[in-house]
């Protein structure tokens, strides 16, 4: 610090290399994974396409000794999912380092299925976490259209191309289909789940893969997370007091609408549509 002759005392500009590299201490990445997961590219939602150029930018921060990633999303697609959870192990073996998986509201189906590519999950005390199922809904108008009088005419080539059609009364034949599809799904969802933490759940299978959800006080109970705590008293407490957090997070269009999360010139139906269709998702889990 430089004193004036007033007495009055400067405090010296940060150097611009400290700006970049933090205090000389250790730099922590963060890549923030939040909403739910889809392969529609709207605004607020996870994929393979809007999160690797992220995880990627993460891994390249040669001297970081961890890649945190904070999970915060109710679930959706399972292919996504996968895809997200893949790639965050094939850069962790590429660069040989840790990843530090940080639970914030929720890490659910979809959700915990990306959560589980960490080497460790931290979560809140009051997380939501597990939900290791698999849903498909849908709605049927038979009777509504009937009593309108409308008279439905639907071509197909192929018996079941009609499968799960909204306007025709449902068949045992497509119920069992789609049953054995879920479980498909399923059976993909506990093999992963038990290739990143089979050595750390503590409970019988028909309690951990039936689709329930748990607090993560719970979770660290049944093996599903491994401690309680939050990013940055986790991070200061590994990697001392100085520890920078560096934020990965995706560059802001200029014509972005923040508050509706919408983008200028994009389907605006469609849009809210879609964020009514994730609310409903979140609120499965009561949030």
């Amino acid at each position: 610090m430089t004193a004036f002759s007033n007495g009055q005392i400067e405090t010296p500009k940060k150097p611009w290399y400290k700006k970049i590299l933090g205090n000389g201490g250790i730099v922590v990445p963060v890549v923030r994974l939040q909403g739910v997961i889809a392969s529609d590219p709207r605004p607020g939602r996870l994929n393979i396409a809007s999160v690797a150029p992220l995880l990627d930018k993460a891994f390249k921060i040669k001297k970081a000794p961890v890649v945190a990633i904070v999970v915060n999303s109710p679930g959706g697609s399972p292919v996504q999912s996968r895809l997200i959870a893949q790639r965050i192990r094939q850069l962790a073996d590429q660069h040989d380092r840790k990843v530090l998986v940080f639970v914030e509201d929720a890490a659910a189906s979809g959700g915990y299925f990306i959560a589980t590519a960490g080497d460790e999950i931290i979560a809140d005390p009051s997380s939501l976490v597990g939900s290791i199922g698999v849903i498909m809904a849908s709605f049927g108008f038979v009777e509504a259209i009937a009593k309108l009088g409308i008279d439905r005419r639907l071509y197909t080539a192929g018996k079941n191309k009609s499968t799960l059609d909204p306007f025709l009364p449902e068949k045992p034949d497509d119920i069992e289909r789609i049953k054995q599809l879920e479980l498909d799904i399923h059976e993909v969802f506990i093999d992963y789940v038990k290739s990143r933490r089979a050595s750390k759940i503590k409970v019988p299978d028909d309690e951990v893969y039936t689709g329930e959800f748990w607090t993560a006080k719970r979770g660290v109970a049944m093996g599903l997370v491994d401690s309680l705590g939050d990013l940055h008293g986790t991070l200061r407490e590994r990697f001392g007091k100085d520890v920078t957090i560096k934020s990965i997070a995706p560059k802001k269009g200029l014509l972005q609408l923040p508050k509706l999360g919408l983008s200028a010139g994009t389907d605006i139906a469609g849009d809210v549509m879609a964020r009514i269709e994730d609310r409903g998702i979140w609120s499965r889990l009561g949030l």
